[in-house]
């Protein structure tokens, strides 16, 4: 057992505080792993405000990188040493998915089975099975991914959600293809990893789409060939004149709100493909006449952590940033302290940010 920091939400929408947590030696299955960088993503914001659920208290932090510290029984696939980029889906092997071949979409994943706690004893609800704003931490050994020990831990930790999300969103479930239009409805870190995706794979044209000027810049960064602001013109009459009256073969909503999704479903050609990744509220619904939904064709895809498998995809990415092909070094805005996630949290609501990332000592 060891005593270490960590940031905990331990009532809905109370502000964060930085508490002593214990974490247990691993057990089988499971690896100590010493953090040195952890994203300040919206899904953690979400956590404490009880959007995900309400088993408070919550240890905050996933989008993470670091070093294996030590193993339990039965570990193999990583080592004490190990350089690692931590996931929320580790695949379990056994469901339906994994049993037809198709692990991007285990419905089992596993997390570890010890609980952290507050020095009292409480047990932590851990983000995403992971709770990686914290010195160390407790995590089930499947969902440490190791890769290159070379790349920044700043960047490549944003591999861990975010970024993942979006490259996969563009990459795996929109099936981008060199020579297709592509539209992205949101550039924040999510949309920028999408627009990169898109240029990587040779879309001849990437659209990014905004309300946000600054983002629409920041847009430009990734490989945005037009942008368009959508506080000032019609969004869907924008993308066909940007597509030779057609509409993009591949629209990705990477904001999470109905109207925005139904801008994506318009804005596409015939039998183009619109992919949802922006996680929307559990209240919010969408309609569509079914005589647009049967008349365009194509497909709608929900796009969950981008459909990755990140033992197969994360090493990858690694490499092409290593390879200057792929700027994470982009997606981070600045680096921060632990005990400075709650003003990192305002920034990132008031959009002055791409990604704030906990840096922690090495």
């Amino acid at each position: 057992m060891q005593e270490v920091r960590g940031v905990v939400a331990r009532s809905k929408g109370a502000p964060v505080t930085i508490e002593a947590i214990l974490v247990p030696d691993p057990g089988p299955g499971e690896a100590l792993v010493r953090v040195q960088s952890c994203g300040v993503c919206h899904t953690d914001l979400h956590y404490r405000e009880g959007a995900i659920n309400d088993d408070f208290p919550f240890l905050l932090g996933h989008e993470a990188a670091g070093v294996v510290e030590a193993v339990g029984p039965d570990v193999s696939d990583v080592a004490p040493g190990d350089f690692v980029v931590l996931n929320w889906r580790a695949v379990c092997g056994e469901c339906r998915a994994c049993r037809r071949g198709r692990p991007w979409y285990c419905f089992t994943t596993h997390n570890a089975t010890q609980k952290m706690t507050l020095a009292d004893g409480t047990e932590l609800s851990a983000a995403l099975g992971i709770g990686a704003f914290a010195d160390k931490t407790l995590v089930a050994a499947g969902q440490c991914t190791r890769v290159d020990p070379r790349a920044r831990p700043e960047a490549v930790g944003l591999l861990g959600c975010g970024v993942m999300a979006g490259f996969g969103a563009a990459a795996f479930t929109g099936n981008v293809q060199r020579g297709d239009t592509v539209a992205v409805f949101g550039c924040g870190g999510v949309g920028d990893a999408a627009i990169a995706a898109s240029a990587l794979a040779g879309a001849r044209r990437v659209i990014a789409i905004d309300l946000d000027p600054t983002k629409l810049e920041w847009a430009r960064g990734f490989g945005a060939t037009d942008v368009v602001d959508a506080s000032k013109t019609d969004v869907v009459e924008a993308v066909r004149a940007l597509t030779d009256g057609f509409g993009a073969d591949v629209c990705i909503e990477a904001v999470g709100h109905p109207a925005v999704l139904e801008q994506a479903f318009y804005a596409r050609d015939l039998a183009g493909t619109v992919v949802q990744v922006g996680v929307p509220d559990p209240s919010m619904t969408i309609e569509l006449p079914m005589i647009e939904l049967f008349g365009r064709g194509g497909a709608l895809r929900p796009s969950w952590y981008g459909d990755c498998l990140p033992s197969r995809d994360f090493p990858v990415l690694v490499d092409l940033y290593l390879q200057n092909k792929l700027d994470l070094d982009r997606f981070v805005s600045e680096t921060i302290a632990l005990d400075q996630v709650e003003a990192a949290f305002d920034r990132m609501e008031r959009g002055e940010v791409l990604r704030s990332v906990v840096a922690l000592e090495p």
